[in-house]
């Protein structure tokens, strides 16, 4: 007697939603959640609906793009290696012979 077992092929990847991957997803919301702050501040402040409406539209058009570039350039972990590495210092200068001298 032999069984058939379905495999999951999706074990242990990161979640992807419309070409954007592991934590751009949550970048695209936070930036959605504070478009509609900023769209209820101007809003309050008494700037007409249709210029609240231009603005968050087009901040939002330009938010979307930039988080899908960098979804796609740097791809699930390579933007967190970028950041990494640029706090890694070029060079590491020593003035003194002391550090290598046993006491």
């Amino acid at each position: 007697m032999s069984s058939v077992y379905q495999i999951n092929k999706g074990i242990n990847q990161s979640i992807e939603f419309k070409g954007l991957k592991a934590q751009y997803i949550w970048y695209l919301g936070g930036g959605v959640v504070g478009l509609m702050i900023v769209f209820a501040v101007l809003f309050i402040i008494g700037i007409p609906s249709l210029v609240c409406v231009a603005f968050i539209g087009t901040a939002g058009t330009v938010m979307v793009l930039k988080i899908y570039k960098m979804s796609r350039q740097y791809g699930e972990y390579g933007m967190m290696k970028a950041l990494a590495s640029r706090q890694v210092p070029k060079s590491v200068k020593v003035r003194s012979r002391a550090v290598f001298m046993k006491l």
